[in-house]
């Protein structure tokens, strides 16, 4: 091993909101003493930073021309309540994979960038 993960960063132009919107998902303890630079500890222990970048442009799934930088998946065991408290968020729903027992679900976080809440896979 070379080295340990300190943190997953993502850019966007609202690091507080963005944090507020992931800490909604997966719980967890925001830091905003620093507004350009705000961390999210989730329940396990996974550190978050978002990192303002006003010029942001965010992306356009699935569209190549504007790639989505980054994903994150999430395993949910009720999507359609899992859809329903991540839209009450903030999200925007994208895609359906389309199955039955086991699938995905594509959404937009408030910066725009794709996730994912799979159902089923377990």
């Amino acid at each position: 091993m070379i080295a340990k993960l300190q943190c997953i960063v993502v850019d966007c132009p609202d690091p507080g909101a963005l944090a507020g919107f992931y800490a909604g998902i997966l719980g967890g303890r925001v830091d905003d003493s620093r507004p350009e630079w705000v961390t999210l500890t989730s329940p396990e222990g996974v550190r978050y930073a978002f990192q303002a970048a006003p010029d942001h442009k965010p992306p356009r799934w699935p569209d190549p021309d504007h790639p989505q930088q980054f994903h994150l998946d999430f395993d949910v065991e009720m999507i359609e309540d899992a859809q329903r408290e991540v839209i009450a968020l903030g999200a925007t729903f994208l895609y359906d994979s389309g199955g039955e027992r086991a699938g995905f679900r594509v959404f937009s976080d408030p910066a725009g960038h794709p996730f994912c809440l799979c159902y089923g896979q377990g």
